[in-house]
């Protein structure tokens, strides 16, 4: 499973990278903040709702530790996605929320 450092997804986002945020915390998590055009789907519903996302985009999974996003992570490279967990989660973003 590839990791992403906060600092590294951040400076990425500045650079206008092509890729998307998915936060899998739940609604009363990121109700709190969560990273600016990040799609929200909570871990629960990632099995259900990845038909949403595309194969040929880069995505950065996010939740509040690190946890949930490997396991979000490790569902979505067995179906073939490329995506990267952040390291640490929100509890390591010092970057803006919304």
């Amino acid at each position: 499973m590839e990791q992403i450092f906060p600092a590294e997804l951040e400076e990425l986002l500045s650079e206008g990278k092509e890729l998307t945020v998915v936060d899998v915390r739940e609604a009363d998590e990121v109700a709190q903040g969560k990273i600016p055009s990040a799609v929200h789907i909570p871990l629960g519903l990632l099995e259900f709702r990845m038909h949403e996302l595309d194969k040929n985009n880069h995505y950065v999974i996010v939740c509040r530790s690190g946890g949930r996003s490997a396991r979000a992570t490790q569902l979505l490279e067995s179906y073939g996605y490329q995506v990267k967990n952040l390291n640490g989660g929100m509890a390591a973003w010092e970057g803006k929320t919304e």
